[in-house]
């Protein structure tokens, strides 16, 4: 017998977790009712984050097996802590199980339960749910922030700010993933602009995707240090404004797409899926 002590001590973010859910919802008593419902709340934040983070571009110079195990372990323990507190899906879960004739809990009941969490979490987006609302509100910061250094970029480039902001965007996972200095003071470096020869600023050293005949590897690369986001869009305008390879970035930015492929053809990244993801995240998340 699994007592409701031990189930409500761990996550129960697998198989048998879940079975250990089912065992502990089918005992006869208030106790192991409360602690399945808890469980199961836990589970459905887990979820809920997941989600979330699927929905923020995962391509960065921060991005590697290590950053992801990390992000997982990191998301387990908030989920804990939010159930924790609670959400009040436990108490309406509580409610619910304890109204079944007599008072029994059974593994259908628990089941269906579980296929309502899992459709929360992956029904198509109403403008209500969680994570859109979250990542709504990350992107309205992020522009917020970038906007008025994209729109002086804009001018002396001629490319739409939005268009940089997208670029930003998938380089610095929203922010998120941005570079940091050896100190663990912002780099600014948002477009992840590598510490070629020619630069004489400051430099940081951290590991990086790079896709090698398509392969994905990992690699350690020098990256600027900006001053300011400022000077981060001031030094990408000029990259592009005065490097040859990028003259048909600027000829062809009238659209998301041709910016992106454009951006690609001419080497800016490695990964070969770079543009579709840069055309996304302009046209959905920024339109």
């Amino acid at each position: 017998m699994i007592s409701p002590t031990d189930n409500s001590s761990s996550l129960a973010i697998d198989a048998n977790g879940l079975n250990g859910l089912r065992l502990s919802a089918k005992q006869n008593s208030p106790e192991a009712t409360k602690a399945a419902a808890k469980q199961f709340e836990a589970l459905f934040i887990d979820m809920m984050l997941k989600s979330m983070r699927d929905a923020t571009p995962q391509d960065g110079p921060m991005d590697n097996e290590q950053s992801r195990m990390f992000t997982t372990m990191l998301d387990q323990q908030m989920s804990q802590k939010m159930a924790d507190k609670g959400i009040g899906l436990a108490n309406a879960l509580v409610r619910q199980l304890s109204n079944n004739a007599g008072g029994h809990v059974s593994p259908t009941d628990n089941q269906n339960g579980e296929a309502a969490a899992v459709r929360a979490t992956a029904r198509p987006s109403t403008g209500k749910s969680t994570g859109v609302k979250a990542q709504s509100t990350h992107v309205k910061a992020f522009q917020d922030l970038l906007g008025p250094q994209a729109e002086k970029a804009s001018q002396a480039t001629g490319i739409p700010a939005k268009f940089m902001l997208g670029q930003a965007a998938l380089e610095s996972g929203w922010g998120k993933r941005e570079i940091k200095a050896a100190d663990g003071s912002s780099s600014h470096n948002v477009f992840g602009i590598k510490a070629t020869s020619g630069w004489r600023g400051k430099v940081v050293e951290t590991p990086t995707t790079e896709y090698i005949n398509g392969v994905p590897q990992t690699r350690l690369q020098k990256f600027r240090v900006y001053d300011s986001y400022a000077d981060a869009f001031h030094d990408y305008a000029r990259m592009l404004s005065n490097n040859p390879r990028y003259g048909a970035v600027l000829a062809n930015s009238h659209d998301a797409t041709s910016f992106a492929q454009g951006l690609q053809k001419a080497g800016y990244a490695t990964d070969p899926h770079y543009a579709a993801k840069l055309a996304n995240i302009i046209n959905k998340s920024l339109a």
